[in-house]
């Protein structure tokens, strides 16, 4: 009658366009263990060509968009850190030691793509899970991004149509 083992999952529209359905799933399992772990995963869905994709390779690599990125990324994640570690006297941020005052790659996020307008993709959400950009203490981070001409500029170019810049 007791079982110690849990798994949740559950998916919502980040935001549906014409030709586009963008989804999240939030997923929550324990094993366990001092505590559950939980994630967020993406997933697009070409309504065109009946197939799903990872929003990573609307991108002409994981690379490009890092790069179009450049710091704002990751001056967003610092200043979200800098708001849940306040008081933390532990803290250094230019701690070269500390992975947690790292920024994370491309590769350790989960990429999604939504919309303010329904009609293009024009803001980027960049998940970075329990032990990715901090502590478990701290949670997860999501960092909202506009979509600007570098980022426009790292889209394949077969894409293009489906993403407009914000201002």
């Amino acid at each position: 009658p007791y079982n110690p083992h849990r798994y949740t999952a559950e998916c919502q529209v980040v935001t549906e366009l014409p030709d586009w359905l963008s989804l999240s799933a939030d997923m929550t399992s324990y094993t366990g263990g001092a505590h559950g772990s939980y994630t967020r995963e993406s997933l697009l869905w070409d309504k065109r060509n009946e197939r799903s994709m990872n929003p990573i390779d609307l991108f002409s690599s994981p690379e490009a968009l890092e790069e179009a990125l450049g710091t704002r990324f990751c001056e967003a994640l610092d200043r979200e850190r800098a708001k849940r570690r306040e008081g933390t006297p532990s803290y250094d941020p230019d701690d070269p030691d500390d992975p947690f005052a790292q920024c994370p790659g491309i590769d350790a996020l989960e990429v999604f793509v939504g919309s303010s307008n329904r009609r293009t993709f024009d803001r980027l959400t960049l998940y970075a899970g329990p032990y990715v950009a901090g502590p478990y203490v701290e949670g997860a981070y999501e960092v909202n991004l506009p979509v600007d001409s570098a980022i426009l500029a790292a889209v394949k170019p077969e894409f293009r149509e489906a993403f407009s810049a914000r201002n």
